[in-house]
């Protein structure tokens, strides 16, 4: 069931908010979202996906939101614009406004900086020396800020967050719990049979609207910095190796893992557990599919996949003996076509 919200609002004042074109009875008061099949009577519902379009005829939400395709296909109250997911998004933020925490300081707060009256620090949390934390930021309980870190304005760390020395966050940061901000890249050389560590003496330098997963860590540059521009959006317990730079406005879903030096472009997107190796170049609009490992840099923007597809196990054994034998057959087809090639001149 979904939890009530802090506001509820008529269906012109909605509109009036957010724009769109209202059809049909705009004093229809909704004060939550749901899905089509979930809603309830005060709800409002979204089509963003045409193979739901059935569950309009049978949701119980009092209004819904659709793209203009579908405005005819319903006789419920409804708000008609081109990005109806969007739209969906922008109305759960109005009808859900943000928590606000206090500002102040919270129980055993290790400050050794100053800060903003502005700000809210919880419990435990431990802000080090020459940091500069903006106005408006909110510090959950056990947030650890190292030396020299810069944090922007309106920033937000929920609980358990670390900030490794000398990184700098942008305004507006979302950054959830657990998330490991600047620890060392992993840097080794070897020698001798073992293993000698690289000092890691670049930083983190995040952008303005980033928002970073739960337990996502980002490694700090080797020498340069590693860098993630502004609006990207990263999810859960996703791994930036040193050195690597994201380009503005990139997504990365959960369990990516980029390796060391590379480079993401402007635009991009990796779905779930796509890998990318060290020291590539991806363009910008570059969309990278779920599972996909990527292992050589990509000059042209577009949709790139690499992930076998599912089989039964019987199936994909099968296609696997099959793949071992490519390298065989094409040499075979590579003789075989000379051979047609000889006998073609002697006729």
């Amino acid at each position: 069931m979904a939890r009530a919200s802090a506001s509820a609002l008529r269906l012109d004042e909605i509109v009036a908010h957010l724009g769109g074109e209202l059809c049909g009875d705009g004093s229809v008061v909704v004060a939550q979202v749901g899905t089509l099949h979930s809603a309830q009577a005060g709800q409002i519902a979204f089509l963003a996906n045409p193979r739901y379009r059935q569950q309009l005829l049978t949701t119980r939400a009092s209004a819904v939101i659709v793209p203009p395709q579908f405005a005819a296909a319903t006789a419920l109250p409804r708000i008609v614009h081109a990005n109806a997911y969007a739209y969906y998004a922008r109305v759960v933020a109005l009808l859900n406004p943000p928590r606000g925490r206090a500002p102040g300081i919270g129980r055993h707060a290790v400050l050794r900086s100053p800060l903003p009256a502005s700000v809210s620090v919880g419990d435990h949390v431990v802000v080090g020396e020459g940091a500069s934390i903006g106005e408006n930021v909110v510090l959950f309980p056990g947030c650890v800020i190292g030396d020299g870190v810069s944090i922007g304005d309106d920033s937000l760390l929920y609980p358990n967050v670390v900030v490794y020395h000398d990184c700098v966050i942008g305004k507006r940061a979302i950054i959830h719990a657990g998330a490991i901000i600047g620890a060392d890249g992993f840097g080794f050389a070897k020698e001798s049979g073992g293993w000698l560590k690289i000092p890691q003496i670049g930083r983190v330098l995040i952008g303005d609207d980033v928002e970073i997963g739960a337990n996502t860590s980002i490694d700090r540059g080797a020498l340069d910095d590693t860098v993630i521009g502004n609006g990207v959006k990263l999810d859960n317990q996703i791994q930036i190796g040193h050195n690597v730079a994201i380009g503005d406005q990139a997504a990365l879903a959960g369990c990516v893992g980029i390796a060391g030096s590379s480079r993401i472009g402007r635009r991009c997107t990796v779905g779930g557990a796509g890998m990318i190796i060290g020291h590539l170049d991806l363009a910008d609009d570059v969309h990278i599919s779920a599972g996909t490992m990527v292992t050589h840099s990509l000059a042209q923007p577009g949709q790139y996949t690499s992930i076998f597809p599912l089989a039964t196990h019987k199936e994909w054994l099968r296609n696997a003996a099959q793949l071992k034998r490519l390298a065989k057959l094409a040499e075979r087809v590579a003789e075989l076509e000379k051979k047609l090639d000889l006998m073609e001149k002697k006729t």
